[in-house]
C-alpha cells in the first residue's frame, strides 16, 4: 500500500486512478522545495534524553538519596529518644503543701550536684579527692529559669543561711541531708517564693562519665592559676581541654578560692555551659554511635522529678545551650555579709534581702534579671 493522500492534495485523477495515484510520489507542484545550502534538520529529540536531561536525573536521585538519609537519622534519633525516656530515672522531689508558692510565668527547674560517694569505689574516692563521709549533701544548688526573656540560671550558694521547713536555720545544702530531694526543694521555694515545676540531680560520679563521653572533655578557661590539694585542681591559667576527673576537681575547688564559695559557683556555671557545648557539639549529633552513648551516660547519670521526661530535658538542654552561648543571664543571689560564723553552722552565707527580692521577683513574673544583681 502507498502512503494516504492528505487530505489538502487535490486528486488529478479520477477515483478509480486512487490507487495508483498513492502509490506514485505527489507531482511536482506539491512537492516541497529543499534548499541545499540550509543544513540538514536533526531529528526531533525523544523526551527525557540529553545532557540537561542527565543532570535533572542525577539530581533527583541525589535527592532521594538525602531523603533517605534524613529518615534514617530521624528515625535512629527518634530510637534512641524513646529509648532514653524509658531508661530515665524518677524520683520523689515536688509536693503539694500548704503556703506552697503559686506558679508563676516561665518554668523552673531545680537543679542539684549531689555529693554522694555511696556508689563510688575506695579507689575512685581516692582519684577523685572526695574522702569517704558517708553524709549526703548537694555541692551545687541552681535555679534555672526559662520563659518569653530568654532563659535565667541563679546560683545558690551551698552555705547560703535559710529556714529549713522543721529543722530551723541551718545551711540550704543541709537540706537535701535531712529530707532528701523534695525538703531541698521546699526549702528552696521558701526561700525564693518561686514555684519549683522541675527537679534534676546528678552524683559526682555521673558527672565524671558525662564528661568522658563527649570528644575531647569540655573547654574550660581561667583568668588565675587554680591548685587546691583537697579537690586536687591543679591547673594553670588559660585554656585547656578537660577530662571528668579534671573537671570535678575544677568545680569542686574552694579552699585555695579567694572567693570560696562564690568563686565555686561561678565556675560550676560555667561548667555547666561547656557541658552544653560538648553535647551538641556536631561530633556528637552526627555520630549515632556516640549519641548513644552520651545519651545512655546522661541518662544514667540523672534523676529527674516524677512528671518529667525527655521532652522536657531536652527543652532544659536547649535553654542551657543558649546560656552557652551568651543568651539569657547568669547570676548568684545578692550576698549580703559573706563568711558570717553562726554556732552549730560554722561559716555561712547571708542573702540581700533586698537584692535576692528583686531578682525572684523578676523570675517569677518572666521579667529580665534587673542589671544590678546580674553579674
Amino acid at each position: 500500500m502507498g502512503r494516504p493522500i492528505p487530505p489538502s492534495w487535490p486528486s488529478p485523477w479520477p477515483a478509480s486512478s486512487t490507487t495508483l495515484y498513492r502509490a506514485r510520489r505527489p507531482p511536482w507542484w506539491h512537492r516541497r522545495r529543499i534548499d541545499r545550502s540550509l543544513p540538514p534538520r536533526r531529528p526531533p529529540r525523544r523526551r527525557g534524553t540529553g545532557p540537561r536531561s542527565s543532570r535533572l536525573s542525577w539530581l533527583r536521585w541525589l535527592l532521594v538519596a538525602l531523603l533517605v538519609l534524613v529518615l534514617l537519622v530521624v528515625a535512629g534519633g527518634a530510637g534512641l529518644y524513646v529509648r532514653a525516656g524509658r531508661q530515665l530515672q524518677h524520683v520523689d522531689a515536688l509536693g503539694d503543701y500548704a503556703g506552697r508558692p503559686a506558679a508563676g510565668r516561665g518554668t523552673n527547674w531545680l537543679l542539684v550536684g549531689s555529693d554522694s560517694r555511696a556508689e563510688l569505689t575506695p579507689q575512685q574516692r581516692k582519684e577523685l579527692h572526695v574522702g569517704n563521709n558517708q553524709v549526703r549533701n548537694t555541692d551545687t544548688i541552681m535555679v534555672l529559669h526559662y520563659g518569653e526573656h530568654g532563659p535565667s540560671l541563679v546560683s545558690l550558694p551551698r552555705d547560703s543561711y535559710v529556714p529549713v521547713p522543721g529543722y530551723g536555720s541551718r545551711k540550704i545544702n543541709e537540706a537535701y541531708a535531712d529530707g532528701g530531694p523534695r525538703l531541698l526543694t521546699r526549702t528552696v521555694e521558701q526561700a525564693t517564693g518561686l514555684r519549683i515545676d522541675r527537679y534534676a540531680e546528678v552524683n559526682f560520679l555521673g558527672l565524671v562519665q558525662v564528661v568522658d563521653a563527649l570528644p575531647d572533655g569540655v573547654r574550660l578557661c581561667l583568668e588565675r592559676p587554680l591548685r587546691d590539694e583537697r579537690s586536687g585542681a591543679d591547673f594553670p591559667a588559660g585554656c585547656r581541654r578537660m577530662n571528668g576527673t579534671q573537671a570535678l576537681a575544677y568545680v569542686r575547688a574552694r579552699y585555695a578560692d579567694p572567693q570560696g564559695d562564690l568563686g565555686r559557683v561561678k565556675r560550676q556555671r560555667r561548667l555547666i555551659g561547656a557541658l552544653a557545648d560538648g553535647m551538641t557539639d556536631s561530633r556528637v549529633l552526627l555520630d549515632p554511635f556516640r549519641l548513644r552513648r552520651v545519651l545512655d551516660v546522661s541518662v544514667a547519670a540523672l534523676r529527674v522529678d516524677q512528671q518529667a521526661g525527655m521532652a522536657q530535658l531536652l527543652d532544659m538542654g536547649w535553654a542551657m545551650k543558649r546560656l552557652a552561648g551568651g543568651s539569657g543571664a547568669a547570676t548568684t543571689v545578692p550576698v549580703r555579709q559573706p563568711g558570717v560564723m553562726v554556732a552549730g553552722a560554722g561559716s555561712v552565707l547571708l542573702w540581700d534581702e533586698n537584692g535576692a527580692s528583686r531578682l525572684f521577683r523578676a523570675l517569677r513574673h518572666d521579667d529580665p534579671i534587673p542589671t544590678s544583681v546580674d553579674k
